[in-house]
């Protein structure tokens, strides 16, 4: 594949992973959709209810504050045979209260973007027992073609989430968080939102890269967290650079509303194991963007400088979290993943093909059976054979069936605390 092929093929993915698309149910989807349903309380609590009670919306949102406690950086205690993750708090000033349904951009002037101007998030208040924190997509920057296709700036990288597809979407009551209160974290740093490098030099890229994503979510958690102190069940989830990000960011959100269901669903971004992840890729990553400062620090295997590793943090998640729920969503075929991934083929020489579609299908089987089995009945798959590119932000939302079950309806048993693995 020739240079412009290569950039006309990554600019036509980019461009789906930010736009939602109307068009027909996908090809080869078949059966009856499955039962589901959302879940309030302690994360043991396995309840199915309604959508509607209680809100993580504190009752007078302007006024009411979070009881707070010390904060620490990570790990976990132990009470007798049980290892439990210590709080991470955070105590900055809530959010602005708005009307419930609204969305509202949060300017933050201690963000950053990759080209150094400001960052911030979008906020819709609702009215179900829930938050919701996502995070975008956008694919990556680490040399010049992938740089050249990834926003630098916030600027219009939101807008298809007002029109209210997939799981923005406030209308449908299918969708299990249609009336949750919703955290947007538009992507704009090139790092998978887990940089913590300034002033970086990116050959063939003009001028300083600003690989920030870790402190701007920082800065987010810090009035987020405070804001939605009552909610008793926190979604965190993510499509392709955002569904890596929702994992690397998942053990501090969990760790900071330790009384809730903290569940994670990561749409198209699977940490595999190194040899389809190959560990130069993974050592690039790490020495552009200082990806390790955002791994948990007691994830002894998680760090790419020690040779590859980003596969250990699906295990390490949930071993940690063993009541909690997480799960990913992927096709078997993604051609967007395979593209990236492929820079790592041949010890990251240069080359013209993705990662093999077989090889990437064997990577995705070998995470579910051997990486996330153990605990057994804390991580949930939903395998799709396809070559598309995420799940959750357009019709494939409501219209993709594997094995009979719909996936809107594996996502609601995941945030019930009853899904399963689905798909080959």
């Amino acid at each position: 594949m020739d240079t412009p092929s290569r950039i006309f093929l990554l600019s036509s993915l980019m461009l789906s992973m930010q736009v939602a698309a109307c068009s027909e149910p996908v090809a080869g989807s078949e059966g009856e959709p499955t039962t589901g349903g959302t879940t309030t309380g302690d994360p043991d609590d396995t309840t199915t209810t309604s959508t509607t009670g209680t809100t993580g919306v504190p009752e007078d949102p302007g006024t009411s504050g979070p009881t707070t406690t010390d904060s620490t950086s990570s790990g976990s205690t132990t009470s007798g045979d049980e290892v439990v993750p210590e709080p991470e708090v955070f105590d900055g000033q809530k959010l602005p209260w708005d009307e419930f349904g609204r969305w509202n951009w949060i300017p933050f002037n201690d963000s950053q973007c990759r080209d150094g101007s400001s960052a911030g998030i979008w906020l819709r208040y609702g009215k179900g027992p829930g938050l919701v924190v996502s995070f975008q997509g956008g694919g990556a920057c680490f040399n010049a073609l992938t740089c050249a296709n990834n926003p630098a700036d916030v600027g219009d990288t939101w807008g298809f989430l007002l029109n209210g597809y997939g799981i923005f979407d406030s209308e449908w009551a299918d969708n299990p968080v249609h009336d949750w209160n919703f955290v947007y974290i538009p992507y704009c740093t090139g790092d998978v939102h887990a940089g913590n490098r300034t002033d970086v030099e990116v050959p063939g890229v003009d001028g300083l890269q600003q690989f920030v994503g870790y402190r701007n979510v920082t800065a987010f958690l810090d009035r987020i967290v405070p804001t939605f102190a009552a909610a008793p069940n926190v979604l965190v989830t993510g499509t392709s650079a955002g569904g890596f990000g929702a994992g690397i960011h998942y053990d501090r959100i969990a760790r900071a509303f330790p009384d809730a269901r903290v569940t994670l669903l990561d749409d198209s971004g699977p940490p595999l194991a190194n040899d389809v992840l190959a560990p130069c890729l993974q050592q690039q990553w790490s020495d552009l963007w200082g990806l390790e400062d955002a791994l948990p620090v007691d994830c002894d295997d998680c760090y790419p400088s020690e040779g590859g590793g980003l596969v250990n943090l699906a295990r390490y998640l949930g071993e940690k979290h063993p009541k909690q729920r997480l799960g990913l969503v992927s096709s078997t075929q993604d051609v967007t993943i395979r593209f990236f991934f492929g820079y790592g083929e041949d010890e990251c020489m240069p080359k013209t093909i993705n990662v093999p579609a077989g090889d990437f299908e064997a990577g995705l089987v070998d995470l579910r059976d051997n990486h996330v089995n153990e605990p057994a009945g804390v991580w949930s798959t939903y395998f799709i054979d396809s070559g598309d590119h995420v799940w959750t932000l357009d019709y494939r939302f409501s219209a993709t069936y594997v094995q009979n079950v719909r996936f809107v309806d594996w996502f609601a048993d995941l945030l019930a605390g009853k899904a399963g693995h689905v798909g080959p």
